[in-house]
C-alpha cells in the first residue's frame, strides 16, 4: 500500500494516482465518447507495455501523428509509461517535414492513422533508420507494422514485470517530450522538456488559474500545440475533465458542448474570439457554466475582450505570453484586463522575468529590452542544436543555472506589468503558431517560375499576425495568386499559407545584398512615409495567365 504522504514526482505518476482515486470519473470525452481515469490508466499501461516488447527503452522517441483523438492521448500516456519520449505532430504536416523530424529525432517507432499512410510511406522510404510503425486503423500489410488496438490489448505476465522494472528507472530529470517548432533557420527545432520542467510549468498554470478536480476543460486546439498539449496534462494533474474536440470547424456545436457537458474552462486564441463574435445569436447560450476562458500567443484585441465581457460578465478572462522554450511566462489576472490593456501581466509563480539590454544589463521601467526568465520551467534547449542552445539558454545567476533569453522585446511599467513590442528575429505569430518566415520563404522559392521571396507578418485583427508574402517571378514568366496558393496548400501546413501575396519587380536589398524586410513591413502597414522613396525600387504589379 502506498504512503499517505506519496506526492507524485512523474507526469504518468498523477494518472496512476488518480486513477485511484476518481476510478470511475470521466477524465475524457472524445465525440460523446468517455474514458474513466481507471480506463484510460489501464489502456495506457497495455501500450505501454507494448511499446516495450517492441524494442522501446528508456530515452527513445516515439512519434504520435495523429488528429485530436483518444487514441492519441492513450499514446501520451502510454509513451511516458514506457520510459520513452513523445513527439507528437501536427495531422497537417507535410511528408518532407515528416521526414526531417524522423531523421532528427531518431525516432524508433510512430504511432499513427491510416488515413496519413500517403505522408507516411514517402518519409518511410527516405527515412535513414528502421522505424516501427502502429496503425490505427486496419493495419497496413507491411514489415514493422502493427495494429494500435491490437497492442492495446496485448497481455503477458513477463512484460508486465518489465513495465514495473521500467517504472522504476524513471525519473523527473528524465524528457518527458520533444515539441517541434519552427526555427529561424527555416528546418523546425525539437524543444526538449524533462518531466520535471512540464510538471513546473503545468502546476503554475494550474495554480493561478485555480484548477480543481470539479473543472471540466473544453479543448479545440491541437494537441501538437503546447497550448493544447498543456490542457491534456493539466486536467490529469488536478484530477479533472477534459472534453477533447478535434477542431473548432463547427461554432455551433462547440457551444452546445459547453452546455451540455458543463464546461468550466475554455482555452481559445483570438481567431477562436473573433468567430464566435460574428455569431448573431451568441447571448443565447448564457453559458453559465463558463467560469473562464484563457488566451496565449497574441493578444485578444481590446474591442472583442468589451464585448464578450458584456454579454457574458460571469466568465473571467485571463491573458497569458508565453513560448515552447518555457510553456508560460507571465499571465494578466482577470481584474487587471480593462485597467492594463495591452500587457501581458506579471510572472507567473515560481518564474522570475528580466528585461535585460543588448550588454547584458537590467533596463530601467519604460525602457526597453530583452524579456529573460528564470525558473523550473525553463526547458532544457534543444535537441541536437547545441550552439542555438547556447545562444539562446545562457549561463545564469549561480553555476550551472540557465537563463532562456527569449528574443522577444518588452518594456515594464512602474507596478512591474510586462508589455510586449515584437520580436527580435522576425518570426509570425499567427492563429498561436510561431511561424518561420524562411521555412515558408524555401517552399516559394521551389515554385519553379519563382525566382525570389520574401515573407513577413502584418497586423490582423483576427490572427494577431497574417502571413505576407512578397514574390519575383522568373523573367517573362506568369501566374497568379490562386496557382501560389495551390502549391502552398499542397506542400505547406495550413497555418503557413500566406493571407496576403503581392508580385513585385524585384525586392529591396540592404547594402549587404540581404531583401531589407524593414523596408517591406514599413510599406505593409502604411506607418512610415519615410521610405516612400525605398518603396520605389520594387513598384507592385499583379500578374495573370
Amino acid at each position: 500500500m502506498k504512503n499517505n504522504l506519496f506526492q507524485p514526482r512523474l507526469l504518468h505518476n498523477f494518472l496512476i494516482k488518480n486513477a485511484e482515486k476518481y476510478s470511475d470519473k470521466d477524465a475524457l470525452i472524445f465525440d460523446e465518447k468517455r474514458i474513466s481515469y481507471s480506463i484510460l490508466d489501464a489502456k495506457s499501461n497495455q501500450l505501454a507495455k507494448s511499446l516495450i516488447e517492441l524494442g522501446v527503452k528508456r530515452h527513445d522517441r516515439v512519434i504520435i501523428f495523429l488528429d485530436n483523438s483518444i487514441e492519441s492521448v492513450i499514446s501520451i500516456w502510454a509513451v511516458l509509461k514506457a520510459g520513452g519520449i513523445f513527439i507528437i505532430l501536427n495531422s497537417s504536416i507535410k511528408p518532407n517535414k515528416l521526414l526531417y523530424i524522423m531523421n532528427d529525432s531518431g525516432a524508433k517507432v510512430i504511432i499513427s492513422s491510416t488515413s496519413k499512410y500517403d505522408v507516411i510511406s514517402y518519409a518511410y522510404n527516405n527515412n535513414k533508420r528502421e522505424l516501427k510503425t502502429i496503425w490505427v486503423g486496419a493495419p497496413i500489410n507491411k514489415i514493422n507494422s502493427f495494429s494500435f488496438n491490437d497492442l492495446i490489448f496485448s497481455q503477458s505476465a513477463e512484460i508486465s514485470s518489465r513495465l514495473s522494472a521500467r517504472q522504476e528507472q524513471i525519473i523527473d530529470y528524465n524528457l518527458a517530450a520533444l515539441i517541434y517548432k519552427s526555427g529561424s533557420t527555416g528546418e523546425p527545432k525539437g524543444v526538449m522538456s524533462s518531466q520535471f520542467n512540464m510538471i513546473s510549468a503545468a502546476r503554475s498554470i494550474i495554480e493561478y488559474i485555480g484548477n480543481t478536480p470539479d473543472d471540466i476543460i473544453l479543448n479545440v486546439l491541437p494537441l501538437s500545440f503546447d497550448y493544447g498539449l498543456y490542457q491534456m496534462i493539466m486536467s490529469v494533474l488536478f484530477g479533472g475533465t477534459l472534453v477533447l474536440e478535434s477542431s473548432f470547424m463547427f461554432p455551433l456545436k462547440i457551444l452546445q458542448i459547453i452546455n451540455r457537458e458543463n464546461v468550466t474552462g475554455f482555452p481559445i486564441i483570438p481567431t477562436i474570439i473573433a468567430l464566435l463574435l460574428k455569431m448573431k445569436d451568441l447571448e443565447r447560450f448564457e453559458l453559465n457554466s463558463l467560469r473562464y476562458i484563457s488566451n496565449t500567443g497574441a493578444a485578444f484585441p481590446i474591442p472583442h475582450i468589451q464585448k464578450f465581457s458584456q454579454m457574458f460578465p460571469h466568465i473571467k478572462i485571463f491573458s497569458m505570453y508565453g513560448l515552447t522554450e518555457c510553456n508560460r511566462i507571465a499571465f494578466l489576472s482577470p481584474d487587471e484586463v480593462y485597467k492594463r490593456p495591452g500587457s501581458v501581466g506579471k510572472a507567473i509563480p515560481n518564474c522570475e522575468v528580466f528585461i535585460f539590454d543588448d550588454n547584458g544589463k537590467e533596463v530601467k521601467p519604460g525602457e526597453v529590452g530583452e524579456l529573460v526568465v528564470r525558473g523550473s520551467n525553463v526547458m532544457c534547449g534543444y535537441w541536437n542544436s547545441p550552439e542555438l542552445t547556447n545562444n539562446v539558454y545562457r549561463p545564469g545567476l549561480f553555476q550551472g543555472e540557465k537563463l532562456l533569453y527569449t528574443g522577444d522585446l518588452f518594456r515594464k511599467d512602474n507596478d512591474g506589468f510586462l508589455y510586449f513590442l515584437g520580436r527580435k528575429d522576425d518570426m509570425i505569430k499567427s492563429k498561436g503558431e510561431r511561424i518561420s518566415p524562411k521555412e515558408i520563404e524555401n517552399i516559394l522559392c521551389a515554385i519553379p517560375y519563382v525566382s525570389e521571396a520574401a515573407v513577413i507578418g502584418v497586423p490582423d485583427e483576427i490572427l494577431g499576425q497574417a502571413i505576407k508574402a512578397f514574390i519575383v517571378l522568373n523573367d517573362g514568366l506568369k501566374t497568379d495568386e490562386n496557382n501560389i496558393l495551390q502549391y502552398c496548400y499542397q506542400n505547406m501546413e495550413s497555418f503557413m499559407v500566406p493571407k496576403h501575396i503581392e508580385f513585385v519587380n524585384e525586392l529591396p536589398k540592404s547594402p549587404n545584398g540581404k531583401i531589407d524586410k524593414k523596408i517591406l513591413k514599413a510599406e505593409s502597414i502604411m506607418i512610415n512615409p519615410g521610405f516612400k522613396s525605398n518603396l520605389l525600387r520594387f513598384r507592385k504589379f499583379t500578374f495573370s495567365l
